[in-house]
């Protein structure tokens, strides 16, 4: 069984260097590959480019995983990220968008972006 990191918005704030670093070689990745994928045209999953960029992506989710935050942008065009947190008793997500500077956001677990409140004390 796999415990789950919780983040202060303090925490979370220290590990955005890294996390910036990350979510953008998973957006710039992503970008290239759909650049290549637009230029091949079919048989795209059987380029081993094409498949080496994916496995390059898989790697950034999977540390971005291991410093406890999850990556949330499916598109991979916003870079999108959620930190767990515990705020007043409850479990939610610190969420972070790679055009912002810094952590100002949360929602619920069972919410998402659209949803979002401006973190307590900011």
């Amino acid at each position: 069984m796999i415990s789950t990191k919780y983040f202060t918005p303090e925490e979370a704030e220290k590990t955005l260097p890294l996390v910036k670093q990350i979510v953008k070689d998973i957006i710039n990745t992503a970008r290239e590959m759909r650049l290549l994928a637009d230029e091949i045209g079919s048989n795209v999953e059987e380029n081993p480019v094409i498949q080496k960029m994916a496995d390059n992506i898989n790697e950034f989710m999977r540390e971005l995983e291991e410093i406890g935050c999850l990556y949330k942008d499916w598109n991979f065009t916003i870079g999108l990220v959620d930190f767990p947190a515990i705020i007043a008793g409850r479990e939610v997500f610190l969420c972070w968008r790679s055009d912002e500077e810094n952590i100002l956001y949360y929602h619920d677990t069972d919410k998402g972006f659209s949803e979002r409140k401006l973190l307590p004390d900011r």
